[in-house]
């Protein structure tokens, strides 16, 4: 008989989870107060039920309570006590407060900084680069008010905003803040803490001019795009030198005005050739070469394809909850798990693209096999059975 060489005495999902270290959730639970008022279904038990419910890709309370009932036998591989009954997850989503998970997912960020924090995989323009933007989860309107007018129909959508700062060397949030989707992007800013001649970079919706003065006293440096309506006054022209970027077509000081108080700025227009379209930046930064400061516009990106990456891996589509909550709490859990997959592919020894990596872990969630071994090296069940005589050759050899 054929025996696999990736065998495990424990299912994929249970190596998952010991990644994730128990004590930061007692301690996290022990410090919100979160199971004073529950005999069941702790803290601990409800994160792991939502970290199973998000990899396996469930989109019902029904259907997560229905799955976990027919893994009888693996209940304790899930570290669960209990069957979770859909009123009991439905109760704890909506009465346990999302503020738990956040804390949780902060604490397993600083655990695994060391995986994360990897210059040789990326090389971000400037050090000490931050990337900050958001995105959108469309929701019911009586949930969460959405952006803009009322439609003609009358069909007005809400949705819940994801305000997102990353450090350009983690590529996972350090961060997070969720509103409204009416809620400006301008209010995130003020939440940032950043250090001492670091760069933040961000889209034009967060245009600020009052944080900008204050980011110019406290020495902290942003690059973002310009405005079409700004208005401000050209000062002087900067000498650009031969050997910059030939897309540089210009670079300026400026001044704008906020409540009468002038802020001085720097103007920087770059022609790309791809898009044909000029691209106008500002920054208070005047040290940097101005094709430096494109690059690090171009570094935004990079938050894009977290989101990207966030949505196509773990949908936030389906809900188990119709309040803000419940919405928080699986937002937050689908972060763990975005975090927790990027720890699995860096300590992998076989470079693996995310998507695949995430497909196959979520097929064999239940499987007994060796999650490291397998990650190593997939084929070598294929190999031994390719290698192996026949059972025909065998009986004639006998």
């Amino acid at each position: 008989m054929n025996k696999s060489t990736n065998f495990s005495g424990i299912p994929v999902i249970k190596q998952i989870i010991k990644l994730i270290d128990p004590f930061i959730i007692y301690r996290t639970a022990k410090k919100h107060k979160s199971d004073r008022y529950y005999k069941k279904f702790k803290t601990y038990e409800h994160l792991i039920t939502m970290i199973f419910t998000v990899l396996s890709g469930c989109s019902s309370l029904r259907e997560i309570t229905g799955i976990i009932l027919a893994c009888e036998g693996k209940i304790n591989h899930l570290g669960l006590k209990d069957f979770p009954k859909r009123s009991t997850l439905s109760d704890a989503n909506k009465k346990r407060s999302s503020k738990v998970f956040a804390d949780i997912y902060y604490s397993i960020l600083d655990k695994y900084r060391r995986y994360l924090s990897d210059s040789s995989i990326k090389s971000p323009a400037v050090k000490n680069l931050c990337i900050v933007d958001s995105t959108t989860v469309g929701l019911f309107s009586d949930i969460l008010k959405g952006a803009g007018r009322k439609p003609i129909d009358g069909k007005c959508k809400g949705g819940l905003k994801i305000h997102t700062m990353i450090n350009a060397l983690e590529d996972v949030p350090c961060l997070v803040h969720m509103t409204s989707a009416a809620t400006s992007d301008t209010v995130f800013l003020k939440k940032l803490e950043l250090k001492k001649e670091s760069f933040v970079v961000f889209d034009k919706g967060y245009n600020d001019y009052s944080q900008y003065a204050k980011w110019c006293l406290d020495e902290i440096y942003f690059v973002t795009r310009q405005r079409e309506n700004a208005k401000y006054q050209s000062l002087e022209d900067l000498d650009i030198r031969d050997d910059i970027d030939p897309g540089i077509i210009r670079d300026e000081k400026i001044r704008i005005f906020k409540n009468g108080s002038p802020i001085y700025l720097r103007r920087i227009a770059y022609w790309y050739e791809e898009h044909k379209k000029v691209y106008e930046f500002i920054t208070n930064n005047f040290t940097l070469d101005a094709d430096k400061i494109a690059d690090i516009y171009k570094n935004r990106w990079q938050i894009e394809v977290l989101f990207k990456r966030l949505k196509q891996n773990f949908p936030l589509k389906y809900f188990l909850g119709d309040n803000q909550n419940a919405i928080e709490i699986q937002i937050w859990v689908s972060l763990i798990i975005q975090l927790i997959m990027l720890v699995v592919q860096r300590k992998a020894e076989r470079k693996w693209a995310y998507s695949n990596m995430v497909s196959v872990i979520r097929y064999h969630l239940m499987s007994y096999i060796d999650l490291f071994k397998f990650l190593k090296n997939p084929d070598a069940g294929w190999e031994i059975l390719k290698t192996k005589p026949s059972l025909q050759l065998q009986m004639f050899s006998g």
